[in-house]
């Protein structure tokens, strides 16, 4: 009789990773598991309408690294290859994973793979980034992005008719001063690796187009490393903006709200009326050197295959 219970709980076992690719416990119905691997590089990429080029540090070969989408409760295995054609150590600290630091964290040399697991046990939209020393000059060259964990209630706040992902980060032309970067002197401040790459009047940008009554739901992270962000949004008011994207910290009928470096939230507007509507930090001299992105209302808006437009950039 106990042998025929083993057979049956092995045979049972087997239906649910031929099912599924992976094992779901009791109390963990629905939860998946997500396979994510990024490649550190080392190269150059656009940063301006009118061709720049950057010497960046990087996850997959842009800046922000790409977005990664979950939901609460489940399970990420993460892989972080440093190609030994790389100069640089790195690594991979992801916000939204409660984990080792030491053991997971770690600097990895050139040639070097690390892999570990965590559960993402948190809804929100989280930062993520390179730690690797001097830890400034690897996210003020480019190696940070965003992690968005779903609510496992989808009921938990309205859903969004539109999404986007901003990431606003300082911009140094000069990738290897980083003196400049403890001093605080960076030359621009910017929306997803770009100057003005969502403001249209500049060459090669584009605005970010929503239809005039939807709810347009924006996943917004301060990568940094050094200057806080003060969000707002010119002739609107953020219906909703949730405190690091967490459905459960609401506050309603926000002005301008300011995320800390390392910090993130979700901001929800509806236009009522046909136009546009810039979306800045309200610290001018970051919103001035390039960190607009203007959102237009329209009733046949444009159709997005990213949560993050132009984003690698090649104007």
């Amino acid at each position: 009789m106990q042998r025929f219970r083993v057979l049956s709980l092995t045979l049972g076992l087997g239906v649910l990773l031929g099912a599924s690719g992976c094992i779901t416990m009791p109390g963990s119905a629905g939860a998946k598991v997500h396979d994510v691997t990024f490649t550190a590089t080392e190269s150059e990429i656009v940063i301006d309408g009118n061709g720049t080029k950057y010497k960046a540090w990087t996850f997959n070969g842009q800046m922000p690294g790409p977005v990664v989408r979950v939901t609460e409760g489940d399970t990420v295995n993460f892989t972080l290859i440093n190609p030994p054609t790389n100069a640089q150590g790195h690594s991979m600290d992801f916000h939204a994973a409660e984990i080792d630091f030491l053991k997971n964290y770690r600097e990895i040399r050139p040639g070097e793979t690390i892999k570990y697991t965590f559960v993402a046990k948190k809804p929100g939209v989280f930062f993520y980034h390179c730690g690797a020393p001097p830890m400034i000059q690897h996210i003020g060259r480019g190696m940070f992005g965003a992690i968005i964990v779903d609510p496992k209630d989808a009921h938990a706040w309205p859903k969004a008719d539109r999404e986007f992902v901003l990431v606003q980060s300082e911009l140094w032309k000069n990738p290897d001063n980083v003196q400049a970067m403890f001093d605080r002197k960076f030359d621009h401040q910017i929306f997803n690796g770009g100057v003005f790459k969502y403001h249209p009047f500049f060459p090669g940008s584009e605005p970010l187009e929503v239809k005039v009554g939807e709810r347009v739901r924006i996943y917004f992270v301060n990568a940094g490393p050094n200057e806080f962000s003060s969000l707002h949004t010119i002739a609107e008011i953020w219906d909703n903006v949730y405190e690091s994207g967490n459905p459960a910290n609401k506050f309603t009928g926000v002005q301008t709200y300011v995320v800390g470096p390392g910090s993130a939230a979700t901001f929800d507007m509806i236009v009522d009326e046909p136009g546009a509507y810039p979306i800045v930090t309200h610290s001018l001299t970051g919103a001035l050197r390039g960190a607009i992105a203007v959102v237009v209302a329209n009733q046949n808006p444009k159709k997005y295959d990213s949560l993050m437009p132009l984003t690698p950039w090649n104007p």
